[in-house]
């Protein structure tokens, strides 16, 4: 079976629960999953009933797809994503995003937990993703192209698109919530990175760094998806910060600042409405 007929496949199953066709698509990051109990809900669709779907290992990603509306905007959330780090192959993490491009949404709306790299930043704060680096990850589109989905070489130049993260900035300010912008950096986990990795990102000039979303970004444009993202900085990196890094430091950041994420991702999508 190639690549696009197991999407294909997954596509099938999740019509038969719902045939609700999102503008938007929007994945939760550690912590952030609350979000999707906000929407106006239509359907959900669990993972485990999508045959062939990856189901994520990580706790706090509870695992499905939610399809509904923020204000007038159509949205499929993906609440929990899975990683390359828990043994999928760079495929299966891709599949997602490529699905929820075939039930025909045409904005990626990305957040995530992340490391805070650049000094000037502190724990809990929100970055918008300017750009990404991506060069110590597996490139996602290794291997045979899917050309029902886009080119062999697809252009990187503007990953994050620039109106759409105008939205998220001028959001933002109308709320009274501040935002800092930067690059962000996937390695692969799961382990966290050591001082001197640390070191050099910054030197690359990354200002923040995950386990996640570069990937999915390149794999959108790739697909023809208009993408945009959040950091939410939930720990400073290796060397920056005093104390042993953890998986409950990152979860305890996300729920405390989650009130302000989740208004702040849901009043963007609601304002990205009139230009979609």
């Amino acid at each position: 079976m190639t690549a696009y007929e197991k999407l294909q496949k997954c596509l099938a199953c999740v019509r038969e629960k719902t045939d609700f066709v999102p503008d938007v698509a929007l994945i939760l990051g550690s912590g952030l999953g609350a979000l999707a109990d906000e929407i106006e809900a239509v359907a959900t669709v669990d993972y485990h009933d999508i045959e062939g779907f990856p189901v994520s290992t990580v706790a706090g990603h509870r695992g499905r797809f939610v399809f509904g509306y923020f204000g007038k905007v159509k949205v499929v959330i993906m609440q929990g994503r899975v990683h390359y780090y828990e043994g999928y192959s760079i495929q299966d993490v891709l599949l997602p995003t490529r699905l929820m491009r075939l039930m025909g949404a045409k904005v990626l709306f990305l957040t995530n937990a992340a490391g805070g790299i650049n000094k000037s930043f502190h724990v809990g704060d929100f970055m918008i993703i300017r750009d990404h680096i991506m060069s110590f990850f597996p490139n996602p589109l290794i291997g045979a192209n899917i050309e029902e989905l886009g080119p062999r070489f697809p252009d990187m130049s503007e990953v994050y698109d620039r109106e759409l993260s105008k939205t998220i900035r001028d959001t933002a300010a109308r709320l009274d919530i501040p935002v800092q912008e930067g690059v962000y950096c996937q390695l692969t986990g799961p382990t966290y990175e050591t001082p001197a990795e640390i070191k050099m990102l910054g030197l690359m000039g990354a200002d923040s760094v995950g386990m996640s979303t570069a990937c999915e970004a390149a794999a959108a444009r790739h697909a023809g998806m208009r993408v945009c993202g959040i950091s939410c900085i939930t720990n400073l990196a290796a060397g920056i910060s005093p104390v042993a890094l953890s998986h409950q430091e990152v979860f305890d950041t996300a729920n405390r600042v989650a009130p302000f994420f989740r208004r702040l991702v849901r009043e963007s999508i609601e304002a990205m409405g009139e230009a979609l």
